[in-house]
């Protein structure tokens, strides 16, 4: 078996010329067995004739060039025609008249352009040789000649519809590609958000807060202290992220022993006051679940940090078996504008994450003033499933 996959793997490495010509070869040596003279296509009435040089002259055309049938259709179509021709008008009626019909299908697969000059140059070819057939042979009647027409524009119709279906084919996976690619680049886009705008967000919050403590060099030491281990958290996540997109990675994802607590940790060390509940005893592994459960929480934390800098935030997180619920609500009242706006990829992207594990996120302004987010995301379901 092995054996048989390396042959067809050399074979589909050759030429196409080259792999087209034993059929041509194979057509030629039937025309040339004497017990098949006048056994081949017979039209236009001429009188049978023994083969002979001009015989060998009218296989050659018609075989031969069939090994030029993909890389040159209508060089093929236009030398078989004529050795066509020179079979029925001198009465040999060779077997090699079959090629005929191939050169007509690869014609019509494989031709790309002036399609429609070669069918007009080929109908009124054909036209010529019906009247030369006419007046040399005994003569056929018109709707013989019809339905000879009709057999040959089906070998064509034949060529046109593989060669439809390949078009059809070849867009069907450029689109499949591309909505591939596409995907990949979403993806990417959010994992890369997801990393990099909360633990950036932090930074310049935590930098912008150092400002008002040069006159608490203790107060300043920790805060700086926060925005360096905030960086290292940020390039180790890059670092985790970089691998996964890798192909060859095989390394599992880093676990966080410390949770959604971490996240929440480094929220307040950025200066917001979070009040955090967490209910239920979350899952022994960690799945789609509780990863989209701690995505929620950081970037409902993150907008938070941006908007509402400053204001009483409260994140309530329960487990449940079936589903884990996630609320995190901020007051209106804070000092916003201290990192630029976003452009709502965020919310986007979890409210995606979520509802492809079968939940649903909310996420909008309270009568108060602040905002809130809610997500209920169904548990149970493998990472291969969400992502």
């Amino acid at each position: 078996m092995t054996r048989l996959r390396r042959l067809q793997r050399l074979w589909r490495r050759l030429d196409v010329t080259v792999r087209d010509l034993p059929l041509g070869l194979l057509l030629l040596t039937f025309s040339l067995i004497p017990s098949l003279h006048g056994h081949g296509t017979q039209f236009g009435g001429v009188a049978e004739r023994p083969f002979d040089s001009l015989g060998l002259l009218a296989a050659a055309l018609q075989c031969l060039p069939l090994a030029v049938r993909r890389k040159w259709p209508a060089v093929c179509l236009a030398l078989v025609s004529i050795g066509f021709a020179l079979d029925q008008l001198s009465g040999y009626h060779l077997f090699a008249g079959t090629a005929l019909p191939i050169a007509l299908v690869s014609a019509g697969a494989h031709l790309h352009v002036y399609r429609r000059t070669a069918v007009v140059a080929a109908s009124v070819f054909y036209v010529l040789l019906s009247i030369a057939l006419h007046r040399v042979g005994e003569g056929e009647t018109l709707p013989e000649y019809v339905v000879f027409f009709l057999a040959l524009t089906l070998a064509w119709g034949i060529g046109s519809w593989l060669r439809s279906t390949r078009i059809a084919e070849a867009e069907r996976r450029r689109l499949l590609a591309e909505a591939t690619r596409t995907a990949e680049r979403t993806r990417i886009a959010r994992e890369l958000h997801d990393v990099v705008t909360h633990h950036v967000t932090a930074m310049v919050v935590q930098a912008e807060s150092a400002r008002y403590l040069t006159a608490a060099p203790d107060r300043l030491d920790e805060t700086l202290a926060s925005v360096t281990d905030t960086g290292r958290r940020a390039i180790s996540d890059l670092r985790h992220l970089l691998d996964v997109l890798n192909p060859d990675h095989t390394t599992p994802a880093p676990e966080d022993d410390e949770g959604l607590l971490a996240v929440v940790e480094q929220a307040r060390k950025a200066g917001q006051p979070v009040e955090f509940t967490e209910e239920g005893t979350p899952a022994a592994s960690r799945g789609s679940a509780d990863l989209v459960a701690h995505r929620v929480v950081q970037e409902s934390l993150t907008n938070a940090l941006k908007h509402a800098h400053g204001s009483r935030t409260t994140v309530r997180v329960h487990h449940r078996p079936e589903e884990i619920t996630v609320n995190v609500g901020t007051d209106g009242a804070g000092r916003s504008g201290v990192v630029p706006a976003g452009s709502g990829r965020g919310l986007i992207g979890l409210r995606e994450r979520v509802e492809v594990l079968g939940g649903d996120l909310t996420a909008g302004p309270r009568e108060d003033g602040g905002f809130n987010v809610s997500a209920r995301i169904p548990a149970g379901v493998s990472a291969g499933e969400g992502e």
